[in-house]
Parts: structure tokens; sequence; C-alpha cells
């Protein structure tokens, strides 16, 4: 099967990518990358790739359709994972976020019916649910995005669905939580802390840090979505959840005793606005349906990372923001 992946540059995409092209058991004729290379992607992250003669990369934006019909007729497949993903880049740049997150889903969708896409997965996030008091959200909770970015990541879902219901289109949709991993701009908690802690600068804590979140390594993330795309149901949305539920004081603390520093180094400030207290999915669904369930535990995966960034200063030291 011939795939395109949008936003195969960034974090996630770009693990997904390597895995792919890694793992010959994956049965992907080829791979095509459509990325804009906004701050947050990057061809540093496929270094290495770029040259396998089973990927072929365009630089190109989901909202441009001359280029979304031009590359969806040449592929069988779309795995959508571009997107506008901070929730604090989201309280400034609303406009940017509906456009890429909204407007550019509909662009793929439109070209997925014109040219009947074989299989369309959508990657989207637990952070549609909205803070979740107790138990864990099924797929079927309401949608109750707080932030501009669970908005219209939400509203990008609901658009996936309608398309699914009035045009039959074979499309799926995955929800994860909290992706750590390599490869992740440092403007996300995990490697913001790991490389501010390299570069001896403090910590900045939302609120008290008592919001949490649960974790899971973007391997096996890529390892539940490419579960999903290979066997999910159409018209089925998939939560993929690590089962790690921590606060951020708690993950801080970690981090802190990892790379021998002291609290001294938490500095508490004032907390983001419209900031969800926990998010807590319940994968149940994939897991019994398709045998998906997570092979890194916490700790470990977050020692492992912590040498990455330890290990790889050019990468993120070359940064925009």
């Amino acid at each position: 099967m011939r795939v395109l992946v949008t936003g195969g540059a960034g974090f996630i995409g770009s693990n997904l990518v390597r895995m792919v092209l890694d793992d010959s058991s994956i049965e992907f004729a080829s791979v095509t990358i459509l990325d804009a290379l906004t701050y947050s992607g990057n061809l540093a992250n496929l270094e290495g790739y770029l040259k396998n003669p089973k990927l072929k990369f365009v630089q190109g934006d989901i909202r441009d359709s001359e280029i979304v019909r031009n590359l969806v007729q040449q592929n069988d497949a779309i795995i959508n994972f571009a997107a506008e993903s901070h929730v604090d880049r989201s309280i400034n740049s609303r406009e940017e976020f509906v456009s890429t997150n909204v407007v550019g889903t509909r662009v793929l969708l439109d070209a997925a019916i014109e040219f009947k896409t074989k299989k369309y997965l959508q990657i989207s996030t637990d952070e549609v649910y909205g803070s979740i008091e107790t138990g864990s959200a099924k797929e079927d909770h309401n949608l109750e995005p707080n932030s501009p970015y669970s908005a219209s990541k939400a509203a990008g879902d609901l658009l996936v669905r309608s398309y699914v219901q009035t045009f039959g289109l074979n499309a799926s949709i995955t929800r994860s939580s909290n992706n750590y991993g390599p490869f992740q701009h440092t403007e996300k908690l995990i490697p913001r802390f790991i490389t501010n802690l390299i570069k001896d600068k403090r910590l900045p804590i939302y609120g008290d840090g008592s919001n949490i979140r649960d974790w899971i390594h973007v391997d096996d993330n890529c390892r539940g979505i490419l579960n999903v795309f290979t066997s999910g149901a159409p018209g089925e949305i998939y939560n993929i959840g690590g089962n790690n539920e921590i606060t951020n004081l708690e993950i801080t603390k970690l981090l802190l005793q990892n790379l021998k520093k002291s609290d001294s180094y938490i500095e508490y400030v004032e907390d983001r606005l419209g900031h969800d207290f926990r998010y807590s999915i319940d994968s149940t669904k994939v897991r019994t349906q398709l045998g998906f369930k997570p092979h890194i535990e916490f700790k470990s995966g977050l020692s492992d990372v912590i040498n990455w960034y330890s290990q790889n200063v050019d990468w993120w030291t070359s940064q925009t923001n």
C-alpha cells in the first residue's frame, strides 16, 4: 500500500515513518511525507532515511488543495499527523490552529473522497474530552475541549465522522494521551525541562504542579496507530493510552532526580489560561479488539529520553521557536 503521511517530519509522524522503514514486516510499498516544515517540522528528524527508495518527501501545506490532490491521487491511504499542536501557542495564535487543524483536515478529506482513498486515519488527542474529574474517558465520552487547540482537534474529528457518514469514507481516528520520546520539540514539558536542566536553567511549573496527565512513549503510540491503520474498523475511534497518570510536579521531580539536580530548580509560575486539571482515557477498546498494549515502562523510557537529549544537543539547540 502506498501511504501519504502528512506532518511526517514532526515528532510523532517522524517516529512512525522511521518505524515503518525499519521494519520489513510492515508492508508499505512506499511512504510519501507532506510537511510544511514549520518550526515543529524538522528534516533532521529523518536524517539517514531521506535517501530510502521507499520514501518521498514533499514540502507543502495540507491547506494547499493543489498539492494535496496531486499527492492523494498518487497514494492509496492517508495518515494525518499534520496539526498545530501546542496549547500555549493556540491561545495567542487561534486563527492558525483553526485554519490548519480544521480547514486543512477538510482539504484532505475532500481529496480522499474525490480519489477514493482506501483508508484515512486521523491522529487526534485525548484533550478533546476535556478535563476528566473521575474515571477515564471512553471513545463515546462527550467532547468538551477547553483550549483553542483541543477545540480545533475536536472539530477535525467531527469532520472525519461526517465524511464517514455522508460519503462512506473508510476513516478511523486515534486519540492518544501525552506522548514523550526522542525528537520532540522543546516547547513541550519533558524536553523543555530536560534541556533547561542541561543548560542549568530553572523549571517553570504552572500553578502548584498538581495537574495530571497520562504519558505514553511515542514508540508505543506509533505501534498503536499502526494497529488501528491495519485492523481498525471504518468509522471507529480508538483511545491509545499509557495507563501512566502522573502529576506535572511528580514528573519534574523524576527529571531532577535523574539529572542529579535539587528541587531549588523548580519555579512556580502563574497558571495557564483554561488549564485542564486531568486527562485520562480508557484504552480497553484498542487493547481488546486490536490486541494493543504499551511495552515501554515510564521510568526507564524517561531515562532513555534524558540520555537522548543529552547526546543530541546539536539537534535541539538548532530549533527555531
